[in-house]
């Protein structure tokens, strides 16, 4: 199996985890945060979501400068709206994919602010790392909805609210 093929299997898997957990989210809960430091809900998972993006981008630049290109996340306000913007990043996913080819993912990519580089890695690696910021992102969103005493739905088999716990 190519690595591309790979990637498509698990950007499936992870996407009807991310479903799900988006799925749950009140949506009278998107300003909460569990510390000052932390991230609304909203802001949270907007960013889930956005990283979906992050494939396409990887395969077809050699860059994102944030300097140049700084973040403006789009606003959703509701578990309906999340889970359109997520669907939609999640078509761009598949299409980035489904148009990648494996000699693409040894060619450098590089994340930078001006002239600071946060990463500079092949492509192939950088894709990895999107699963790793999706996933952990996610268990974030998790520990939020644990704190708020919401059912979370499993990831990798079923969670203690599945199973009565």
């Amino acid at each position: 199996m190519s690595q591309i093929a790979t990637f498509q299997k698990e950007l499936e898997k992870e996407a009807v985890t991310t479903r799900k957990m988006f799925s749950v989210i009140p949506d009278d809960q998107y300003d909460w945060k569990p510390h000052q430091k932390s991230m609304t809900i909203k802001v949270l998972a907007t960013h889930i979501a956005d990283i979906f993006t992050w494939f396409g981008m990887t395969l077809n630049t050699s860059e994102l400068d944030f300097a140049t290109n700084p973040y403006q996340p789009e606003n959703v306000d509701n578990t309906a709206e999340l889970l359109s913007l997520f669907e939609k990043n999640l078509v761009q996913a598949r299409t980035a994919l489904a148009n990648g080819k494996d000699e693409q993912l040894n060619e450098i990519w590089t994340l930078r602010n001006g002239e600071e580089i946060w990463v500079k890695d092949p492509k192939g690696e950088v894709i990895r790392m999107c699963f790793s910021q999706i996933i952990h992102h996610r268990a974030q969103l998790g520990v939020y909805l644990r704190l708020l005493n919401i059912p979370i739905p499993g990831s990798y088999g079923p969670s203690a609210d599945e199973m009565g716990l």
